[in-house]
């Protein structure tokens, strides 16, 4: 199989598996007769537009904060080279694929489905569990995954749409990707 096969039967394979869980997390907020896994009723327009600028900053405030650490410490560059190697190389548009299916089908659970049952601390430990590495260095990334859902829940809370959160989880991955799969730390 050529690398380009693999990159895409892979890129299927996410695809499936978040389309898999934005289909659950759809299904399950029916099931509970929510009117909409997307916006809460009652939310001004303007309200939708400024969560998704704040999806944008803070978005980009994630990924400062990565880029930052993984120059300033050890352990950041360690995970830096630990899932460079898990994942390989990813060709840009793999990059958009993975990060649009995983924001999507990720915000559509977690945001959409999952906080309005269990709640905002709950839901954000349930996905902080989902980014669990073999390896006790890969704490960090749970970590930093705990304080993402508990952000991008209350973004969603606060503005009342899932399109913030989803921009924001889609800057973080698009943008940490492409760097992990281009820059080789040493």
């Amino acid at each position: 199989m050529t690398e380009a096969a693999k990159s895409w039967s892979r890129a299927g394979l996410v695809l499936t598996i978040y389309l898999a869980m934005a289909a659950a997390g759809l299904v399950w907020s029916s099931w509970r007769g929510d009117s909409s896994v997307w916006r809460v009723e009652g939310r001004e327009d303007v309200q939708v537009l400024l969560g998704i600028v704040a999806g944008v900053v803070l978005g980009l405030g994630f990924v400062f904060a990565s880029r930052l650490a993984v120059h300033r410490f050890e352990w950041a560059r360690a995970l830096h080279r630990d899932m460079r190697a898990l994942l390989g190389p990813l060709p840009d548009a793999e990059v958009v694929v993975l990060a649009a299916a995983s924001s999507l089908g990720e915000e559509i659970f977690f945001r959409g489905a999952l906080l309005p049952a269990i709640g905002l601390v709950a839901s954000s430990l349930v996905f902080a569990m989902l980014h669990v590495g073999p390896k006790l260095r890969y704490l960090p990334w749970t970590f930093s995954s705990l304080v993402a859902g508990l952000v991008f829940g209350q973004l969603f809370l606060w503005s009342g749409d899932l399109t913030g959160p989803v921009v924001a989880h889609f800057t973080v991955n698009l943008l940490n990707l492409r760097y992990l799969s281009t820059h080789e730390m040493r």
